[in-house]
């Protein structure tokens, strides 16, 4: 099957048994009680995504195999920056820049982990320009989730702090692919997200 010009893997109830190590009646259940997402074909059998099943294991610490994670590898797309930041003046700075400097990336926004969350597994965005201030959150722990995890995409990952320093960097370097103080240097970004791009260009046009 094909989705927005890709090809898209999909599980039927007994696939997604054999996977898990349990009986057919126990994964319609799961779909039926809300707790895997599927729909269902005009013959009325039940179909999961890829990407729907992924989340259904990570969930509940489950390993995803290798027939579901390929599906999923390289499909990050190159064009779209999500931005994680609950500061909405930094937010509509990054708007207005990108919109001027650099046309072709599509901006997304998400204020929260759940929503950051959400969004990374929908769009699968190329770039995560990702607060590391933001309340409630550990914003280096969903760092490091973004960089192991393959149902993510794999996106590269930039760090924003108040404080530019060593603790700073050394902190970001361990799960970021770039680091940027607080306020931002719009230029300083431009300049990263065109060295970031240059490291998938010969694999998107190979």
């Amino acid at each position: 099957m094909y989705q927005a010009g890709r090809k898209v893997r999909l599980f039927s109830a007994l696939e997604v048994a054999n996977i898990c190590g349990v009986v057919n009646q126990t994964a319609i259940n799961w779909i039926r009680n809300g707790y895997l997402k599927a729909f269902t074909t005009p013959g009325g059998q039940y179909r999961v995504y890829a990407e729907d099943l992924s989340s259904f294991l990570d969930k509940r610490g489950m390993r995803i195999p290798e027939e579901i994670l390929q599906p999923l590898r390289n499909d990050a797309d190159w064009t779209v920056i999500l931005v994680v930041d609950n500061d909405r003046k930094t937010n509509d700075f990054i708007k207005k820049g990108i919109k001027k400097q650099l046309s072709p990336y599509t901006v997304i926004y998400a204020d929260d982990v759940f929503d950051a969350g959400r969004k990374v597994v929908e769009v699968k965005p190329g770039f995560v320009l990702l607060a590391a201030d933001l309340q409630g959150i550990d914003s280096y722990a969903l760092a490091r989730r973004l960089k192991e995890e393959q149902v993510f995409g794999k996106p590269f990952v930039i760090m924003m702090t108040q404080e530019e320093n060593a603790e700073a960097r050394h902190i970001s370097a361990a799960w970021a692919d770039a680091f940027l103080p607080k306020p931002l240097d719009f230029d300083r970004f431009c300049g990263i997200i065109r060295d970031l791009e240059k490291r998938v260009k010969p694999a998107n046009t190979a």
